[in-house]
């Protein structure tokens, strides 16, 4: 494989006409999100001027993406799938992989060098393995990005291709942490950067989805693409709740409003919430699982949450994600979920559980910076230009910034 200076011969780096960079991760939301949020970021808005983004190809991508090439403008934008997947997701065989790696890494390599692109960060996911290798064979430099508190797969088998890897949690540094290693913690957009909302813009924000400013709002998110175990629990307890004076915004995911509870005042079901922040800011209590970007939006505002992590991870580690916001978040377990669990949760996000929920908010300060989509749009320039100096203080290994 060629040095990172052989870039100069295999591909161009025209710094004068601005930052062309590469992203590679999607298939699911958490893998989609902080790239959105890396190009949000003042620096990016400012500097970038082409990004190409490898995808799988899968709905998710076109819901969550919707939009950004217009919000990039002047910049520019392509999207190339290299996907590795079986259709549906999940992980693909040894088989699957041995058959389309090598095609998907050509394809990666003919993008790179018709982009120019000066350096590669990857978001997670399988479709980070063909990009990479394709990088590094340009000489383009390599980050990885591992937005959950445990190391992922792709994180694991490409961190020694990567001249740094980014860790949006602690506790995926490694024990003995090198230069390569820096937390910066989980990026965010600029909208979820304003810390905790008074109440005042929170009755205004209720107001502004079409719900009573003076009722306790349930916000149920289930992820990018839902959740059958939330949705089924909302749908047999949304009349208790509303009945009992809670407004509920339920986010079922994408072609499952068949899940949703019947419709009623108070009760609003969608297929996907598209201003998170807003909803966040209306919430009195959130109930969801424990994607990293969720928890990292909850954390930023300082939302009170119940989070229900997917049970079916080997590594578990939405509910790894979860604890790292400590008691700001109750983890409660799928198999909770019935009656009795319903009945607290009335109790915690009604009139009577505000004292609760303060203490949960002052758990959530300061656990999230606010700042790490611009430290990792710092460190990506850095890499694409070894010169630039460091303005942005970056957390190495495990001390504090």
């Amino acid at each position: 494989m060629s040095t990172p200076n052989a870039a100069a011969g295999a591909c161009a780096q025209p710094q004068e006409r601005g930052l062309r960079i590469a992203l590679a991760g999607g298939g699911t939301g958490g893998h989609i999100v902080p790239g959105l949020h890396l190009l949000g970021c003042a620096g990016a808005r400012a500097s970038v001027a082409d990004v190409v983004w490898f995808q799988t190809g899968r709905a998710v991508e076109q819901r969550v993406l919707a939009g950004v090439e217009q919000r990039l403008q002047p910049a520019s934008l392509e999207r190339v799938s290299l996907s590795l997947e079986p259709e549906g997701g999940g992980a693909p065989s040894l088989g699957r992989l041995a058959l389309h790696t090598l095609p998907a890494v050509l394809r990666a390599r003919a993008a790179l060098r018709g982009h120019q692109s000066q350096v590669l960060l990857g978001l997670g996911g399988f479709t980070s393995l063909p990009a990479v290798i394709a990088a590094r064979t340009l000489g383009v430099p390599v980050a990885l990005l591992e937005i959950n508190a445990h190391a992922g797969r792709a994180t694991r088998w490409l961190s020694p291709l990567a001249a740094r890897v980014l860790h949006a949690w602690r506790t995926t540094l490694p024990a003995h942490a090198s230069e390569r290693d820096l937390w910066i913690g989980p990026p965010l957009a600029p909208e979820f950067t304003t810390g905790e909302p008074t109440p005042q813009v929170c009755a205004l924000a209720r107001a502004q989805l079409g719900f009573d400013p003076a009722r306790e709002l349930l916000l149920v998110a289930g992820g990018s693409q839902g959740a059958r175990g939330l949705n089924q629990f909302v749908a047999e307890h949304a009349n208790f709740l509303v009945l009992n004076g809670l407004s509920v915004l339920h986010q079922v995911g994408p072609g499952r409003m068949h899940e949703a509870a019947a419709a009623r005042e108070g009760y609003r079901a969608v297929e996907y919430v598209h201003d998170v922040a807003a909803a966040l800011r209306a919430a009195s209590l959130v109930l969801a699982r424990g994607g990293a970007s969720t928890l990292a939006e909850i954390g930023a505002l300082r939302r009170p949450a119940w989070i229900v992590p997917y049970p079916h991870h080997a590594d578990r580690h939405q509910e790894r994600n979860a604890r790292e916001l400590g008691q700001g978040v109750r983890i409660v377990q799928e198999t909770q979920l019935g009656l009795e669990l319903a009945r607290e949760l009335l109790a915690t996000c009604g009139p009577a559980g505000r004292a609760q929920r303060a203490r949960m908010t002052a758990a959530l300060a300061g656990v999230v910076p606010l700042d790490a989509a611009e430290r990792l749009f710092h460190e990506i320039q850095r890499l694409a230009n070894p010169t630039l100096s460091t303005s942005i203080p970056i957390s190495r290994g495990i001390e504090c910034p």
